[in-house]
């Protein structure tokens, strides 16, 4: 039996289409609001996180406003010693000299500021840390330009921290990531057994491991540079300069990786093993899947999110010990720009590196949230428990 349709039929089909349409669109127009106000408040909910921790940062860098006690303790040596010296003030009475002394200590206080209550400036000082508006260094300058500005201090040892770690950290997930997918496949194998073994290797720091490669390949067979960015003076070519940067890279991402690898394999291979044995991946084997096919898409697309949530926390954990790797390698970065800037006392130069490493872990975490919707799509961001 034929049946012809009629123009109600498609005028009914263009009115359930549009409606369709409506629907659709008014489910997305939900969706971003929710996924806007979502970012808004886990954005606020950091940030307040990293104005807190900035805030008590310049409280303990100051002591309290001890280290101011000792910076107008040094302003006033200072002037002393400049109007005591001078010989135009000789054979003027004490009294004189002491008001000089004092008029020249309030200009100085006044021209840093220091003229105001210590709890008045705290909140002043962070308010310009949280922009990045520090201006100059108290006892610390760059290393290229010979500039004093915080800022300029930070950003030029800002992309050698990020190229450091970021290397290392792509090939630490990139290579335990392939090598626990195939220690899952031989379970109890030599390879699989030495790998348990060396797990609790990753105790110790990789600056540990550092100590040991610079001995062997730096001291003893002279192959690798101990240490530093590029070779000095460094190479006139761009070629030149890119492997000399490379050779000095090799020693300090060695030893990050080194100080995590195996506790890495060996966690994200228990994880590949016991999602192996769920049904659905015995069901996916018996229909014929090939292994590449099953570890794709039924081992390692629900672990994911799992393994991303471990390497980040690695990463938080690499961020917090490499104040003391890049002073053995004498990597030009953040770390070691934090660690003389706490010897010279420099509480801006300290306060803005807190900063910046703040800004980095709380945009790791605010990232993650969204990383986790890609990976997994049982996930939705924004919804409540309820609501999922």
């Amino acid at each position: 039996m034929l049946y012809y349709a009629t123009r109600q039929d498609f005028a009914e089909a263009e009115l359930l289409q549009g409606r369709f349409k409506g629907r659709l669109a008014q489910v997305r127009k939900r969706t971003m609001t929710r996924l806007l106000r979502y970012s808004l408040l886990r954005g606020l909910s950091l940030f307040l996180a990293v104005v807190i921790a900035v805030y008590l940062t310049i409280l303990i860098a100051n002591m309290g406003g001890e280290v101011d006690k000792i910076r107008e303790s040094m302003v006033r040596f200072e002037a002393s010693q400049s109007i005591t010296r001078n010989p135009a003030n000789r054979g003027l009475p004490m009294e004189v000299i002491l008001e000089m002394i004092d008029e020249e200590v309030a200009q100085e206080l006044r021209r840093l500021g220091m003229d105001r209550p210590f709890v008045v400036r705290s909140f002043l000082f962070l308010r310009n840390a949280i922009t990045l508006d520090l201006g100059a260094a108290q006892n610390m300058l760059s290393s290229t330009t010979g500039s004093p500005l915080v800022s300029r201090i930070i950003m030029e040892r800002l992309p050698q921290t990020l190229l450091l770690f970021g290397t290392a950290q792509m090939f630490l997930f990139f290579f335990a990531l392939l090598m626990s997918l195939f220690l899952s496949r031989r379970y109890g194998s030599f390879l699989d057994r030495l790998t348990i073994g060396l797990a609790p290797s990753s105790a110790a720091p990789g600056w540990f491991y550092g100590i040991f490669l610079i001995i062997i390949f730096g001291v003893w067979l002279r192959v690798l540079p101990i240490g530093g960015y590029i070779d000095s003076p460094a190479p006139a070519t761009t070629i030149g300069r890119s492997l000399s940067i490379l050779r000095h890279l090799v020693l300090p991402v060695s030893a990050i990786v080194i100080g995590a690898l195996f506790a890495s394999i060996y966690s994200w291979r228990t994880f590949f093993l016991i999602y192996s044995s769920d049904d659905h991946v015995e069901l996916a084997k018996a229909k014929g899947l090939s292994s590449r096919t099953v570890e794709r898409r039924h081992i390692l697309r629900p672990t994911l999110p799992m393994i991303v949530t471990s390497f980040l926390l690695l990463i938080i954990g690499m961020w917090m010990g490499q104040i003391i790797l890049e002073q053995v390698f004498m990597w030009p970065g953040l770390g070691s720009l934090l660690y003389w800037a706490i010897q010279a006392a420099d509480t801006a130069v300290i306060v803005g590196a807190v900063v910046i490493f703040g800004y980095l872990l709380a945009g790791t975490v605010f990232f993650l949230d969204f990383i986790y919707a890609l990976l997994d799509p049982r996930i939705r961001v924004g919804l409540a428990g309820g609501d999922s």
